[in-house]
């Protein structure tokens, strides 16, 4: 997949292994989303300068599963059939976990284990941060959702099974994250999704840190 690595100051001189934030972005945007529209790099440097974040690597990748690894292909998918973007099928989180992380964890500097590693994502890439961690619960300690709850996303093509969700939210307090993150904003369009994804959290005794604005 198309993907910018971010890398904090001092890498390249330094023997150390680091953490991984996998940064997912929202519908519309791409691999450079976070690094231009985002800032994502400038918010590292500053913070790891200031000793409010530990030196991490941030991987940023492309997270349209319809759209080619390589600018020079575009091979067609059947989005229809597969829902909005190819999201129904999972394509892009089955890839995040058998491409993406394999892929970062051969050719760089970063410490393995759950415990190094933090998923999250904005928007769509929120749907793709709980997808992902409700199919892999023992994968990520740190998990991020933003601006993205349990929506009603049936005109899309994508039917929600309440029963294996509810489960898989269980199995994902079984493997204890140390920090499940929240927040939206109150005129989101997805707000309410938020409100009804907390309310199942709660019935569940899931515990989860939230933020609104």
């Amino acid at each position: 997949r198309r993907m910018f690595v971010y890398t904090p100051p001092g890498y390249a001189e330094s023997n150390e292994n680091f953490p991984v934030l996998y940064l997912l972005h929202g519908g519309g945007g791409d691999e450079e989303a976070w690094p231009t529209l985002g800032a994502a790099q400038n918010i590292l440097d500053n913070l790891i300068n200031a000793g409010e974040a530990k030196p991490m690597l941030v991987v940023m990748t492309n997270g349209n599963p319809e759209q080619a690894a390589a600018f020079t292909e575009s091979p067609k998918l059947d989005t229809e059939a597969q829902g909005i973007g190819g999201m129904a099928s999972m394509l892009f989180e089955k890839s995040l976990v058998s491409d993406v992380i394999p892929y970062i964890e051969a050719n760089y500097q970063v410490k393995t284990g759950k415990e190094n590693r933090a998923l999250t994502g904005l928007s769509m890439g929120g749907l793709q941060t709980m997808n992902t961690t409700f199919e892999n619960p023992g994968m990520f300690d740190y998990i991020g959702v933003m601006s993205m709850g349990f929506a009603d996303l049936s005109r899309f093509g994508i039917e929600i099974d309440h029963s294996k969700r509810e489960q898989q939210i269980k199995a994902l307090a079984a493997a204890e994250p140390q920090l499940y993150w929240i927040a939206c904003g109150k005129d989101d369009f997805l707000y309410e999704s938020v409100v009804t994804m907390r309310e199942k959290l709660d019935e569940l005794d899931f515990d989860y840190v939230y933020r609104e604005s």
